[in-house]
């Protein structure tokens, strides 16, 4: 599980070499400005050309040779909404990586606040990154379809859900019975990758999430639901993220509902 720390916590740590800064955003964004010694990482790269996440020897490779190995414990951070800080802490969460950590500010607030920035891109020495998966926090299509019990929790916009908008060759909807939690609504940028805690618990509950009830994440590919696994996860619920969501459901021609 990923831990949340502060940018007073981040900044101690930066020339550390027990912790490695890893930026997830594209590159273009990394070199608008990043953390000093940050390594780019972009997280869209974990994805095949067919839209898939990478299997996880193709994750390890591209992890470790953008510089990340099983040595120094990843410090991960984002720009507004938070998506990719979020998929790469679950992705690593998944690949069985100890100890991953995010910054609960946004980049941008960290250079508000007249912190060091850098420009130039950081060389990736690629390291040995190893695998040792973790199943119990990834959903498959099978194990979705089969679930009992189990809340399902669409994290896409709102009129995604109600299948008023439409992405590629999606069917207008959601998965049966899913509830929905916008994913904008989870963050409170550019100081807070999260919501305080009380105020995701009004959100969840509101949407008839219960404490201690177990959930399953999903938006169209996954970046969105990792933020609201996070989310979840903050709060202590027993949730997994259905990485393949609404695109590989709706590609195995399965029922939806509006």
């Amino acid at each position: 599980m990923a831990n949340l720390v502060t940018a007073d916590w981040v900044a101690e740590r930066l020339d550390s070499p027990e912790f490695r800064i890893i930026d997830p955003r594209r590159p273009m964004k990394y070199l608008s400005g990043h953390l000093p010694g940050a390594l780019n990482l972009p997280v869209y790269k974990t994805f095949g050309a067919d839209g898939r996440l990478l299997d996880p020897s193709g994750l390890a490779e591209f992890i470790g040779a953008a510089g990340l190995g099983d040595g120094p414990a990843p410090i991960l951070y984002d720009s507004p909404e938070g998506q990719n800080a979020a998929m790469l802490a679950w992705i690593l969460e998944y690949l069985g990586h100890p100890g991953t950590f995010v910054m609960d500010c946004f980049y941008e607030h960290w250079q508000a606040a007249g912190r060091a920035v850098a420009y130039r891109p950081v060389g990736a020495v690629a390291a040995r990154f190893g695998v040792r998966a973790n199943p119990a926090v990834r959903a498959t299509l099978d194990q979705v379809r089969a679930a009992r019990g189990v809340r399902l929790v669409d994290f896409r916009g709102r009129e995604e859900f109600s299948g008023e908008k439409t992405m590629g060759d999606d069917p207008p909807g959601h998965l049966r019975g899913a509830v929905n939690v916008v994913w904008r609504d989870l963050a409170d940028p550019p100081a807070k990758l999260l919501r305080e805690r009380a105020r995701l618990e009004r959100i969840f509950a509101d949407a008839g999430v219960r404490p201690g009830e177990p959930a399953i994440a999903y938006c169209r590919s996954g970046p969105r639901a990792a933020l609201g696994y996070l989310a979840l996860k903050e709060l202590g619920c027993n949730v997994r993220l259905f990485d393949g969501s609404y695109a590989e459901w709706s590609k195995a021609g399965l029922p939806v509902e509006t």
